[in-house]
Formats: structure tokens, sequence, C-alpha cells
């Protein structure tokens, strides 16, 4: 069963992590240079990916559709599932191998395509915001073998 209230809370944080990075992010790549306004950045869009896949686990996890053996798996199932796009899909794998080269090649992060997610890229995270609250409004769960029910 999904855990409706879990869901919308983690979307409210993923909401106020982008207020947060809309308020900081920088007018331009050589504002972005300063080392405050970096980290700042970086550190925003690395929880909003996280949110992004929590909120997927939570998905995942309530509408029953199977353990996923590695986080790309996330995606496929909601994809399958008709929760997400096939091209939302796609962004979501991309942002969790960003958030992974932030986290795990930390000296080896490209500053330009970090400025570019902080001021051009906002868009998916909306998009998938507002992908997952429409699936939750239609009512829509896939339990088990493929039924489906309205809460």
């Amino acid at each position: 069963m999904l855990d409706h209230e879990r869901i919308l809370a983690k979307i409210d944080e993923l909401e106020g992590y982008q207020r947060e990075l809309l308020q900081i992010a920088p007018a331009s790549f050589d504002e972005y240079q300063n080392i405050e306004k970096k980290r700042a950045c970086e550190r925003l869009l690395q929880i909003s990916i996280e949110t992004v896949i929590d909120v997927c686990h939570l998905l995942v996890k309530g509408l029953r559709l199977g353990l996923p053996a590695e986080e790309d798996d996330l995606f496929e199932k909601l994809a399958g599932a008709g929760i997400i796009s096939q091209s939302m899909k796609d962004k979501t794998k991309r942002m969790k191998g960003f958030r992974n080269i932030l986290v795990d090649r930390y000296g080896h992060i490209d500053d330009r395509i970090v400025y570019e997610m902080a001021t051009e890229r906002l868009g998916d995270f909306e998009a998938f915001k507002r992908e997952v609250l429409e699936a939750l409004s239609e009512g829509y769960a896939r339990i088990g073998g493929g039924e489906s029910e309205k809460r």
C-alpha cells in the first residue's frame, strides 16, 4: 500500500531544496566559481536527487513492483508500471549518475556540468514531481501480478 503522506512529505522536501537552489543559483559561471556558491549548489543538487530516489523507493515498495537489484531498477519498474514516462526514466537515471559523481568522484567534478544542472536543468525535478503527483491524484496502485485498484 502506498504511503501517500511520506511520498508527499518527500515531494515537499524536494520543493524546499529547489527553492533554496533557486535563491542561491549563480547568475554566471564566474559567480559559480565562488567556493561557497559551488559547494552549496553541489550539495543541494545531491540531496535533491537523493530525494527523487527516495520517492522512487517509496513508490516501488508501496506498489509492490518487486525488489530492485540496483537503483536503476527503480526507474525501470516505475516506467514499466506507467508511474513515470520513459523520458523521465532516462532523466532519473542520469540524475542518479550525476549524484554518484558528486558523491563518489568528488575530485573529478566538471564545474560546467554542475553549473548547468543548477541553472538550466531544474525543470527535470519539476517534471518528476508533476508525474508522481499526477499518478497519485489518479489513485493509481499496482498490486502484485498486475491488478490495479483505485484508492
